[in-house]
């Protein structure tokens, strides 16, 4: 993919610009923010996020409970950094990797691609995820990958069916991949079964055909 033209051009400079990362920090916060990272990393693969406190983090890190407080605000906000890196490589895949998920491919494809990839990053992320996106009544819809995952679905969408209400279709798609949902009734839909579900779904928006998204389960 060719950022400075082209015919992707223009839509790898919207996506960009939904996940611009912030301006450059000082070099001693820049300390402080990987030392507490590198904590948080290590206590939640110890004890699992929801065991660990904030200050247990502080106490980790090295750092006072003031400076993490201000950094990221609670520990949704240290859930959103921890995922900020793991995200990244996901948009980046999504932008410049290789066909299906990256361009290359037909817009159906790469709607397969990047919905069944995106729920196995929430099965490994799935803490993480929950953390950040429940923050708050609608934190999920304000976090900027939301944006993206958004913004990417509904142009694909909209190129494979342009008839269609992309926008909502796009939520409609990535409804049943809320991190809510799916840590709720982990235990009773395997990955396999949200990978076929998803699938499924996304076939019968492209297609219109449920004799489509039932053959899509099955591939």
């Amino acid at each position: 993919m060719n950022d400075d033209n082209g015919p992707q051009s223009g839509y790898a400079r919207e996506l960009l610009s939904i996940g611009r990362k912030p301006p450059r920090e000082r070099a001693d916060a820049a300390r402080n923010r990987e030392r507490i990272v590198q904590a948080a990393e290590r206590l939640f693969a110890e004890h699992g996020v929801g065991a660990v406190s904030m200050d247990q983090i502080a106490a980790e890190a090295g750092v006072g409970k003031g400076t993490l407080f201000r950094r990221f605000g609670d520990k949704a906000g240290l859930a959103a950094e921890l995922l900020g890196a793991r995200e990244s490589e996901l948009q980046e895949a999504v932008l410049r990797g290789a066909p299906p998920l990256g361009p290359g491919a037909p817009a159906g494809d790469r709607l397969l691609a990047f919905l069944t990839t995106y729920a196995d990053f929430l099965d490994a992320n799935l803490d993480l995820v929950h953390m950040s996106e429940t923050a708050s009544a609608g934190a999920r819809y304000r976090v900027g990958a939301y944006a993206f995952w958004h913004r990417h679905t509904e142009l694909l969408v909209h190129e494979a069916r342009p008839e269609l209400d992309a926008d909502f279709f796009a939520h409609m798609l990535l409804a049943p991949l809320a991190s809510d949902q799916r840590k709720a009734l982990a235990g009773d839909y395997s990955l396999a079964r949200l990978r076929d579900g998803i699938r499924a779904l996304a076939a019968l928006v492209l297609t219109g055909d449920p004799g489509e998204s039932a053959r899509a389960v099955k591939r």
